[in-house]
């Protein structure tokens, strides 16, 4: 009966694929949310089946799952019953054990003790408490959290019987009640910066100058991913050269990437991805990457024109096919950025446009926002205004390209003439408040960028790949882009006077959003492996110091005051310790007396004899 009740349901999604994709949209033009697809549909299906089956299995435990659970629920409150039952036989063997002549020498010895015993023990304690807090302090600027809260959550709370927290990230409640397991859903997708730099001409000469690299090899090797998916395909017996090329972009040396490519080129002097490879790479300058790219255009149209003219006969040519226009789609997209570094601004604009003309389906390369910062450069602001009324589309994933431009055209219109004290006496006017509502939805978007654009903090070469609202996209904006804004006379003043009043719209920005969805927690490890290490990776929203950094700096701080006074006034101090001590222990010798009163111990020392 249940087979044919998920046949049903696969039926009605299947047959409902149109009407649900329609709902899904409108649900995305609400917030920016992700597509789903029929397939995510089926598997939803096939996992209510299968939590189905787990759930019939596991309705009638055996006796062993009985008895793990109660020894699990009883783990938790036994330590508390062995506690007490320790204090409680301390007690009646206080008197075979002597424990009140131990207390008594002790105390006898403590008396005994000079106060430089003390000024050494509060010394010691604050040398320990203060190399403790340094090194919280260096492992929560490092990774973000503390390192003795890491190993008390992981290690220590299992032992005490503690669920783990992400034992329930994968479950939510259902209709009835149960908890059913859900696929995990990554927040933080990386992707390929439309502006990125070139290795040889750009990266490299950087590191000639500063000595430091500014690509990480996280981000080189997810290059290297993109050019193996983008330039190679599974016909690679029919071209030798291809071969070597495939092998060239797995290499982690830049030198024998190099030679490599020289190889392919000896095998077939037509070889297109080889002149990419060494443009990208060898070339010093804009200007030779510009001549091997142009190099690599001719070798890659003479091969889309020979393999046009002989037809797909072949089963594998239209995988080599593929391979071959996305190779023509990335030198023509290089050409444009060389011929816009060069100051070839007319030029690189056309050669974009005749490019999205040529290959509208390529949208995923975001070409419209290299687009969107030529016109910007050339200060077309009706043809930027035109570009975002296509791309700036509520269904459409965004990006700070799109969210800041959009609130740099809005400002343009008042920038020059606002002024926070008039603001302040009259109110905002229409156009007014749509600035500073598009700059709010900016921040919102990305709350990074605005410290790049006021320059309160430093900008380095921006990463080849970088994540959407994150620091590491805010540095690729803010490099390209911070000279439009100070090109708009009056943009940043007004970027300076309304930006932070996003954040008081969004008081708990990682449980809900206000135009957007909440933000992602898990931006700052993935900027931390895209961004290199000299950079102070920003973090949104700041994160509060942990318990145990405060706990150790309160208690070094206290520790050092005692040693400096015990050492400076040491009969007063002795007497504000045994006045402490004193009063500590009132409450417990007054709790003793009583109980001796009713349970002295001479009665159980006869009962011992007994």
């Amino acid at each position: 009966m249940k087979e044919a009740q998920y046949i049903i349901m696969l039926l009605q999604y299947s047959t409902l694929d149109r009407s649900s994709n329609l709902i899904l949209n409108t649900r995305s033009s609400t917030k920016d949310s992700p597509p789903v697809s029929h397939n995510s549909c089926v598997y939803t299906v096939i996992q209510l089946k299968m939590a189905d089956t787990s759930n019939s299995s596991s309705q009638s435990p055996g006796f062993t799952d009985k008895l793990k659970s109660w020894l699990s629920w009883s783990w938790t409150y036994i330590w508390a019953i062995w506690f007490a039952m320790v204090l409680v036989l301390i007690y009646v063997l206080r008197s075979p054990l002597k424990l009140q002549e131990t207390l008594a020498t002790a105390s006898v010895f403590l008396n005994t003790l000079t106060p430089k015993f003390y000024v050494a023990l509060t010394g010691t304690s604050s040398l320990i408490s203060g190399l403790i807090l340094i090194f919280e302090w260096w492992y929560f600027r490092k990774y973000g959290t503390s390192f003795i809260e890491q190993v008390s959550v992981s290690h220590l709370r299992p032992l005490l019987g503690g669920v783990e927290n992400s034992s329930s990230a994968g479950l939510f409640s259902s209709a009835n009640g149960d908890a059913e397991p859900r696929p995990s859903v990554s927040e933080c997708k990386v992707w390929r910066n439309p502006l990125n730099l070139f290795r040889g001409s750009e990266y490299s000469r950087y590191t000639w100058v500063t000595g430091k690299e500014p690509l990480t090899y996280y981000d080189m090797n997810l290059s290297a991913q993109d050019h193996q998916t983008f330039f190679t395909c599974d016909t690679q017996q029919l071209r030798p050269e291809d071969a070597v090329m495939q092998k060239a972009w797995r290499e982690r040396n830049p030198q024998a990437r190099i030679k490599a490519a020289y190889q392919a080129i000896e095998l077939n002097n037509e070889c297109a991805t080889a002149y990419v490879l060494l443009a990208e790479e060898e070339a010093t300058t804009i200007t030779e990457a510009e001549r091997l790219f142009r190099q690599a255009l001719r070798s890659g149209r003479g091969r889309v024109w020979c393999r046009d003219g002989g037809g797909f006969g072949v089963r594998g040519v239209q995988g080599a096919a593929g391979k071959d226009t996305n190779v023509l789609v990335y030198i023509k997209r290089r050409l444009a950025m060389c011929a816009r570094k060069l100051g070839r601004v007319k030029e690189a604009v056309k050669m974009m446009r005749d490019l999205m003309k040529e290959f509208p389906l390529l949208g995923m390369l975001n070409i419209h926002e290299n687009l969107l910062e030529a016109l910007l450069e050339m200060q077309a602001y009706a043809d930027v205004q035109a570009v975002l009324a296509k791309y700036d589309d509520i269904s459409l994933p965004k990006s700070a390209t799109i969210c800041y431009t959009s609130a740099l055209l809005k400002a343009r219109a008042v920038s020059d003439k606002f002024s926070p004290e008039a603001a302040s006496r009259r109110g905002l006017s229409t156009a007014e408040m749509n600035a500073v509502e598009a700059i709010h939805r900016a921040v919102e978007f990305n709350p990074h960028v605005p410290k790049y654009l006021l320059e309160m903090k430093s900008l380095i070469l921006p990463p080849e790949h970088i994540l959407k609202r994150g620091d590491s996209e805010a540095v690729a904006y803010a490099f390209f882009h911070l000279q439009h804004w100070k090109r708009v006379e009056g943009a940043l003043n007004l970027l300076h006077c309304t930006w932070e009043g996003t954040f008081r719209m969004i008081p708990y920005p990682l449980e809900k959003g206000h135009l957007f969805y909440p933000y992602p927690g898990c931006t700052e490890s993935a900027d931390r492996e895209l961004l290199p290490s000299f950079h102070e990776v920003s973090v949104y929203p700041k994160k509060e110091l942990p318990f145990f950094i405060l706990f150790t700096a309160g208690l070094c701080s206290f520790t050092a005051m005692l040693a400096m006074l015990t050492h400076q006034f040491p009969e007063l101090m002795g007497v504000f310790a045994k006045a402490f001590f004193s009063t500590l222990f009132a409450p417990l010798s007054f709790v003793m007396d009583k109980m001796e009163s009713i349970m002295p111990s001479s009665f159980w020392h006869q009962l011992t004899r007994i």
